[in-house]
């Protein structure tokens, strides 16, 4: 469900005729959603095109602030990351981190006497994601005032928008302005057989009925690594990545990669590195798939992922209309407005807008986008300033604002302090054999932090005091008096500000 408060009213009714212009859209009095009729013409304030956690956002905000408000969407309410990222693929890793967690901790690994069972994580997973029903998402909607259209929406022309639905079109109005929120897609590499061989993309893969005995994994990114850890603890007997990069994570420190590599292979993963795929084929309709590589070598698996990249899902929805070009990421000022669209009627947040490809950013763009809308005072967005991400292998890594690399890049005369993970009180409790390395990338001549990055099993929760000095860019000499409890492992902070202060200027 999306994160937002769930906010007091009347749940919306069908009894409104929503055929008519004067029809209140987006209030208790309309559900547009369920329109079984030629409709024509409806206005609104705000049109919203994509329902994931971002274009709920965006919509709720609007309506909170008074605005009529309908949201579109072809599919279900909630978006990729409820159905088909986010939330399943962290339901199929967590078994693993709670048994490996079990094994770190001297008596608890006694107590491990079988295997996890994976058709009760698959149920599990089954329930986080609420059975692909998103009638939850839709509660929220008519909790919030928003009107619901459900159907395939294209722009046509300066605030006007189309959607076929299975009954109508209804051709809608915005008043004030149009929304764009439809995400991201799974982008396929230019593969010889690829696209005449059924292969999985991440949806198949957190929708999986069963664990492959033999996994390929076609990128060794966040997805990549994710999926393919969680199919392997899961009881995937062989997992193989093929990575074109030099090596996993590549947007992340080196560091990062090395250390989650060594945790793949020590878990019999197989890592190949600077490797490219060439050709694809499976043998029948559901006989073994085999990725041959550039090398000559050839990998089979009984399944093959391909979790290379993403684009934006800008085809077929009227960009062409008002200017833009379909199939292309929307450029957008800091309030999210199309650069090239006069008036400023148009905005485009989440995944659309090629800035930030995060559900949580996606989803402070719509606070910001809403904002805008509203006509609220709203500071620029700080997303060249920090963006956390964390990618939740076991170890984690958990990073926000600049590498080493961009700051370097950036011009910015930068002073690198890191100290191990395990080099504090707080990690050896946690249990044996942990290791990992935490980094703050400081800004020298205003002796603020521009970027971290934190490794270890379950480090995650580290980050957002980064990205609160990131953001707040308070300076290392004030981060000294804040003090860690002992004995947790944030008291890394306190070994990275000392660290740094005692190097001096």
């Amino acid at each position: 469900m999306a994160d937002e408060p769930m906010m007091e009213a009347d749940v919306a009714t069908a009894e409104a005729d929503v055929g008519t212009a004067e029809a209140d859209v987006g209030t208790a009095e309309a559900d547009v959603g369920t329109a079984e009729a030629d409709v024509g013409t409806a206005e609104a304030d705000v049109i919203v095109i994509g329902g994931g956690p971002a274009g709920e956002n965006v919509a709720g905000r609007c309506s909170e602030g008074g605005l009529r408000t309908v949201l579109v969407e072809r599919d279900l309410v909630g978006g990729e990351c409820s159905y088909w990222a986010c939330m399943p693929s962290k339901a199929l890793l967590r078994p693993g981190e709670v048994v490996k967690a079990a094994h770190r901790a001297p008596g608890a690994r006694a107590a491990l006497t079988g295997k996890i069972d994976a058709a009760e994580a698959l149920a599990w997973r089954d329930s986080i994601v609420t059975e692909w029903d998103d009638r939850y998402q839709v509660q929220w909607l008519e909790q919030a005032k928003v009107g619901l259209v459900r159907g395939h929406a294209r722009l046509r022309g300066p605030r006007q928008v189309e959607v076929d639905t299975e009954d109508a079109t209804i051709r809608l109005t915005a008043r004030k302005a149009v929304v764009v929120a439809t995400g991201s897609s799974a982008a396929p590499p230019t593969v010889r057989g690829l696209a005449e061989t059924r292969v999985w993309d991440n949806r198949d893969a957190t929708e999986a009925k069963s664990i492959p005995d033999r996994l390929i994994v076609l990128g060794g990114g966040a997805v990549g690594c994710e999926l393919a850890q969680a199919f392997r603890r899961l009881g995937s007997t062989r997992v193989t990545i093929v990575e074109a990069a030099q090596r996993l994570l590549a947007r992340e420190e080196p560091f990062a990669s090395d250390l989650v590599k060594s945790a793949f292979m020590d878990e019999g993963i197989i890592v190949y590195t600077n490797a490219t795929a060439i050709r694809v084929f499976r043998d029948g309709d559901d006989g073994p798939v085999t990725a041959v590589l550039v090398s000559g070598q050839s990998v089979t698996a009984d399944e093959l992922l391909v979790a290379v990249g993403r684009s934006p899902n800008t085809w077929d929805m009227g960009l062409e209309t008002v200017g833009l070009r379909p199939g292309t990421y929307i450029d957008v000022d800091d309030q999210l407005r199309a650069t090239s669209i006069a008036d400023g009627w148009l905005y485009a947040v989440g995944d659309v807008n090629g800035r930030s490809l995060l559900t949580h950013m996606g989803k402070y763009q719509a606070r910001m986008a809403a904002d805008h809308i509203l006509g609220r005072p709203a500071e620029a967005w700080a997303d060249h300033k920090a963006m956390p991400r964390v990618i939740f292998t076991d170890p984690q890594v958990a990073a926000v604002g600049l590498t080493e690399a961009q700051a370097r890049d950036q011009g910015i005369e930068a002073r690198v302090v890191a100290c191990p993970t395990e080099s504090v009180a707080g990690t050896t409790l946690r249990g044996e054999g942990i290791t990992g390395t935490c980094q703050l990338i400081v800004d020298r001549h205003r002796g603020v932090v521009v970027g971290a990055t934190f490794t270890g099993p379950d480090i995650a929760e580290l980050l957002h005091a980064a990205t609160i000095a990131i953001v707040g860019e308070v300076p290392l000499e004030r981060l000294r008096h804040a003090v860690p409890a002992f004995p947790t492992v944030s008291e890394v902070w306190l070994k990275l500000v000392e660290g740094y202060l005692a190097a001096g200027a």
